[in-house]
C-alpha cells in the first residue's frame, strides 16, 4: 500500500514505522519538510530513495500538489493503534454509504480530532480506507481506530447491549445542544446522498440534528459530524468538571466532619 502526502507520510513514521518499508520522496522536493521526513527516516534506519516527480505522480496515482513530493510504502496489517491520550472509549462513531474516499478521510480527521473513541464503518456501500482517503484525513486515519462491519442494525445492537445510547444525526432530528450527550453515546451518521437508511434510524434511540438557518439545506458530512461531535465534547467536558467539582466537594465535606469529631473526643 502507498501512503502518500506530508502530513499522512509524517504519521506513518511517527506511529507505525515498522510498518515502513521504504520512504520515497519527490526529486524537486526540498526545505523543511525534506529534513523531517528524512530525519524521521534515519531515526527508524529507513531507506529514503528520491524519484522524478513523473514518477511519484505514476506511482501515487496522484499528482504533485496532492503528494506534496512525499509517500511511503507500507505491509502488513492496518496500524496497531493503542489507546492514546484524549481519546473517549465511551464515543463511538457509526458511518454508512459514504462514496467519497475525500468525504470518509475528512470525517476521521474530525472524528480523531474530537478524540472519538471508535470509528465503524459499514463495509457495503462505503467508500475505502484508500491512500485518497488517508491523504484527505491529513494523518487523523493513522491514529483513530476504525472498522469495517457488515451490518448497521447488528452493529446498533450491540452497541445497546455494551450500555451505548444510539443517536441517528439527521435533519429532522433535535438541535444536538438539547440532547444529552454524556456518558455511553455513539453517533450514526449517513451517506452524501440519502443520510441514514431507514432501516438504521428506526433502531437509534433519538435522532439529532442541526437547525439550518440560511438557504442551503444540509451541511457536508464532515461539518455535519464537526459541529454535532464538537457539542458532545463540551457536555462531556462539562460533565468531568462538574463531577470533579462535587467529588472535590464532598472530600472537603469528609474533611472537615472528620476534623471536627477529633476535637470532640480530644480530653479537655
Amino acid at each position: 500500500m502507498i501512503v502518500y502526502g506530508y502530513h499522512p507520510v509524517r504519521e506513518a513514521l511517527r506511529h507505525r514505522p515498522h510498518e515502513v518499508t521504504r520512504v520515497l520522496v519527490g526529486e524537486r522536493r526540498g526545505g523543511g519538510r525534506r529534513r523531517e521526513i528524512e530525519a524521521l527516516a534515519r531515526r527508524h534506519r529507513l531507506p529514503v530513495g528520491e524519484l522524478a516527480e513523473a514518477e511519484l505522480d505514476r506511482l501515487t496515482g496522484a499528482g504533485g500538489a496532492v503528494h506534496n513530493g512525499f509517500a511511503v510504502e507500507i505491509h502488513g496489517a492496518a496500524a496497531d493503534r493503542e489507546t492514546a491520550a484524549g481519546r473517549d472509549e465511551d464515543l463511538v462513531v457509526l458511518v454508512e454509504d459514504v462514496q467519497d474516499p475525500r468525504n470518509l478521510g475528512a470525517l476521521m480527521r474530525v472524528c480523531e480530532g474530537a478524540g472519538v473513541g471508535r470509528l465503524l464503518i459499514r463495509d457495503r456501500g462505503s467508500a475505502p480506507v484508500s491512500p485518497v482517503a488517508v491523504k484527505a484525513s491529513a494523518g487523523a486515519a493513522e491514529w483513530l481506530p476504525s472498522e469495517r462491519v457488515t451490518n448497521s442494525a447488528n452493529s446498533i445492537e450491540t452497541l445497546k447491549k455494551q450500555g451505548f445510547w444510539v443517536y441517528g444525526v439527521a435533519p429532522a432530528g433535535e438541535p444536538a445542544w438539547q440532547v444529552d450527550l454524556t456518558g455511553k453515546v455513539a453517533l450514526a451518521f449517513g451517506g452524501e446522498e440519502k443520510g441514514l437508511r431507514s432501516r438504521t434510524e428506526s433502531l437509534c434511540d433519538r435522532l439529532v440534528g442541526l437547525p439550518m438557518r440560511g438557504r442551503v439545506e444540509s451541511l457536508n458530512l464532515s461539518t455535519a459530524a464537526a459541529a454535532v461531535l464538537y457539542e458532545a465534547v463540551r457536555q462531556r467536558e462539562a460533565a468531568r468538571q462538574s463531577d470533579t467539582a462535587r467529588q472535590s466537594d464532598t472530600a472537603r465535606q469528609s474533611d472537615t466532619a472528620r476534623q471536627g469529631k477529633t476535637e470532640e473526643e480530644t480530653p479537655q
